[in-house]
């Protein structure tokens, strides 16, 4: 029966992976019941250190450096499986009295400074060399941090009969932005990242992170709140609105008939409830819309931009009353 099952895992169409599978326990057996040493090229992070405060790296350093190490096949397997875990295995290089320019030749830097290549205790390795990157260009600048505002690529879809009522609010609606000033002062803004609010139909309050390009670059915060005001559509007559006359010249005297006019607004049900008609700007140019051959002209009516529209002007047109200025 063995020889049966052992046939029929071999017969099978995925051969080459089971066979790879295979060959891959085999030798992840071998390595780990060996008490032989071997040498394996493992990532380990890269890490610079004691940065003066008033500056900041100008260009990235590698995140990672890959690195010979020795050790028995379960050591290394050990350290291959758990490094990740531990914050203490890594190498520093130490920038404490960089100015402004140094290249590192690691494995002599590591040479002559064999503590700053930390290796957890637990783990009985023996580092060898660093075989990528060879060096590391460090190159230093003026630390700048300023403030910019944060930018929200956020797209609000409230459900039919529902409306958006004013802009999405930022909270804070600025975020202090810090690193080497080459880079910090070409930053004018911050984006959120993008989110899409479907069907909402009501006041939401929810949390969203900001968009970092550059890994030299600092921010005050990562994650920010953004609120957004959705209240139903409704509608309001706004009465007694004052119509104004602008840009008439020095030599005329111009008079309304009537003094105002209503309307009706549609909006937000709360938005609307605070709409007063001093909040309403109606209008009529003189210079543009005056003719001496007309009497009755028809105001231009400007609302607060969150409100959705206007309609039935209350009256339509107005009477303009001309006449020569006395001086």
């Amino acid at each position: 029966v063995k020889s049966f099952h052992l046939i029929k895992f071999f017969s099978l169409q995925k051969l080459p992976l089971r066979l790879g599978a295979l060959g891959m326990a085999i030798v992840l057996w071998l390595f780990v019941m060996s008490d032989k040493e071997y040498s394996i090229i493992m990532k380990i992070p890269l890490v610079a250190r004691n940065i003066s405060a008033q500056k900041a790296l100008k260009e990235e350093v590698p995140e990672f450096a890959q690195v010979r190490l020795i050790g028995t096949g379960n050591e290394l397997l050990k350290a291959y499986l758990l490094k990740n875990f531990f914050e203490n295995f890594k190498l520093i290089l130490d920038l404490d009295h960089i100015s402004e320019e140094y290249d590192f030749i690691l494995n002599d830097y590591f040479s002559k400074y064999p503590q700053k290549v930390v290796i957890p205790p637990s783990f009985r390795l023996k580092f060898v060399e660093v075989v990528y990157p060879r060096e590391v260009h460090i190159s230093l600048d003026e630390y700048l941090v300023k403030s910019v505002p944060i930018i929200p690529q956020i797209i609000v879809q409230p459900i039919p009969g529902y409306i958006q009522v004013g802009d999405i609010k930022m909270i804070p609606p600025s975020v202090n932005v810090a690193g080497p000033n080459i880079l910090t002062k070409e930053i004018t803004e911050v984006l959120t990242a993008t989110d899409t609010l479907k069907n909402i139909g009501h006041f939401t309050n929810r949390t969203i992170s900001l968009n970092k390009s550059n890994r030299l670059i600092e921010y005050s915060l990562n994650k920010i709140n953004y609120q957004v005001d959705i209240q139903e559509i409704s509608e309001r007559i706004i009465s007694e609105v004052q119509i104004q006359i602008v840009n008439i010249p020095d030599e005329f005297r111009v008079f309304v008939n009537p003094q105002t006019v209503s309307l009706t607004i549609f909006g937000g049900v709360n938005r609307i409830a605070e709409i007063y008609p001093e909040d309403i700007f109606i209008y009529i140019d003189f210079e543009k819309q005056w003719t001496p051959r007309s009497q009755f002209f028809e105001p231009v009516v400007v609302t607060p931009n969150d409100i959705l529209e206007w309609q039935n002007l209350s009256p339509r047109n107005v009477e303009l009353v001309v006449t020569k200025g006395t001086s």
